[in-house]
């Protein structure tokens, strides 16, 4: 886990389309802001406001977008961290996840898990690496015995790449930032999960151990055949892990498209500019990034019709009309994009349609 030029990064395992893992529609997420005496509600934080999406067996969808677009919060909702969401509905392998409670809900929290951002602040600096992998085996009733259970974390650690007999009795702050990450991976797929959701996982490492780590899911996916809900904020970091990518933009999502064709053919104005500042690796190539004007808006009352006009160099007077439904079109298979100026794009159908603010 040393420093030095990155690793190539292995390439994805074709998905099992003909299976749906979870089922989200029309998902909302607002967060009430309260004020006064008596703590009334005069706005909300509209995180998430109508999110669409569907991840298949052995898939890994990547989330990108700027801070603050709702990618976190809609992973957390999912995973019911964030309770009651404020509609729409979200099925796991056909069972409503958001009326489920109690043992319900616990069953199927052993099949989704979640790996956090910050590999430092995700582990009890109290507890050493067996008892925070270990933990969810012995709560689920996965082990009985001590022995069984520091057997079963050994066969863990070894799986994501440390030593199962020096690293299993140390405790977090003995370890490097990818070491960190590698245990809080051990600990997400200790119940052998079928979703995962990677919430920023590899934004705060190094580049060279940001490599190691996607290597690293990709080999446990291929082994285990779970499904990742992949959450970052640039399109460089998920391209090689992502089977489909879809793009947010302040609690919408404007475009989704299978890996390989939104990088050759992104058709949003905002998932280009997020391709344009991309770092260019060829000295030779030609420096010519769209910049982004301006901050994402306010949540709490985003612009009127499309929300990303006031930063758009394509915006027309149309862009910024009041409850102007926002089109969404197909582009091509598995390619579909939110945007008004999608008419221009040839052989584009239009399938439905956003609300406008």
């Amino acid at each position: 886990m040393s420093g030095g030029a990155a690793p190539a990064v292995v390439r994805r395992k074709a998905a099992d389309t003909s299976r749906v893992v979870l089922s989200v529609k029309d998902l909302k997420k607002w967060f009430p802001i309260r004020k006064g005496l008596f703590s009334k509600v005069v706005a909300h934080v509209k995180a998430v406001d109508g999110v669409t999406f569907d991840i298949h067996a052995g898939e890994t969808l990547g989330f990108v977008g700027e801070s603050g677009c709702g990618k976190t919060t809609v992973g957390r909702a999912i995973l019911r961290l964030l309770d009651p969401v404020t509609g729409g509905s979200a099925s796991f392998q056909g069972q409503d996840l958001l009326a489920v409670g109690g043992d319900e809900l616990r069953q199927l929290r052993r099949k989704m898990q979640i790996i956090f951002q910050d590999p430092y602040s995700s582990l009890n600096p109290r507890m050493t690496v067996e008892s925070i992998v270990g933990e969810a085996l012995t709560v689920h009733g996965i082990v009985r015995t001590t022995k069984e259970r520091r057997e079963r974390v050994q066969e863990l650690l070894k799986k994501v790449g440390l030593d199962p007999v020096r690293h299993i009795a140390r405790y977090p702050h003995e370890f490097s930032g990818g070491q960190r990450q590698r245990i809080g991976i051990a600990r997400a797929i200790a119940l052998e999960p079928d979703l995962i959701v990677c919430d920023e996982a590899v934004s705060a490492l190094d580049v060279s151990i940001q490599a190691q780590i996607i290597n690293l899911l990709q080999q446990l996916q291929e082994e285990m055949g779970m499904s990742y809900l992949f959450i970052a904020h640039g399109l460089n970091v998920v391209e090689h892990i992502s089977h489909r990518v879809a793009v947010m933009y302040l609690g919408r999502i404007v475009e989704i498209a299978p890996s390989d064709r939104l990088y050759d053919h992104p058709s949003h104005p905002y998932t280009q500019a997020l391709l344009s500042a991309i770092p260019e690796t060829d000295p030779d190539a030609p420096m010519n990034p769209e910049q982004l004007q301006g901050e994402v808006p306010n949540p709490i009352n985003p612009p009127a019709g499309c929300r990303f006009h006031p930063r758009c160099r394509f915006a027309e007077a149309r862009c910024k009309a009041k409850d102007q439904p926002i089109p969404v079109w197909r582009i091509a298979p598995g390619h579909e994009m939110a945007c008004i100026l999608g008419e221009k794009i040839p052989g584009a159908e239009r399938i439905g349609e956003q609300p406008g603010f």
